[in-house]
């Protein structure tokens, strides 16, 4: 097996840090079966494979890209967002 610098499983703790949200709501979208995960280990560890992730973030965007679409006036509630962003 070849070795990678991305490691194929990654610990709750660090999906969180990678999407910028809580272990809370990695641990939800994991039970909900939102995000696919698999337990290890005789205490039961979570690990996402990165792959899953990775299509977890890229159906968040199809579906973000389609409720904009559905919804135009959010476009218009992201850039003032960002507009609010960018003067603090």
């Amino acid at each position: 097996m070849a070795t990678s610098s991305t490691p194929r499983f990654l610990a709750l703790a660090d999906v969180a840090e990678v999407l910028s949200i809580s272990m809370s709501q990695v641990y939800a979208l994991v039970r909900r079966g939102d995000l696919p995960a698999i337990k290890i280990g005789g205490r039961g560890q979570w690990r996402v494979e990165t792959a899953e992730l990775e299509r977890y973030i890229e159906k968040a965007y199809r579906e973000t890209r389609q409720f904009i679409e559905e919804h135009p006036f959010a476009a218009e509630d992201l850039a003032a967002e960002v507009g609010h962003l960018d003067e603090a």
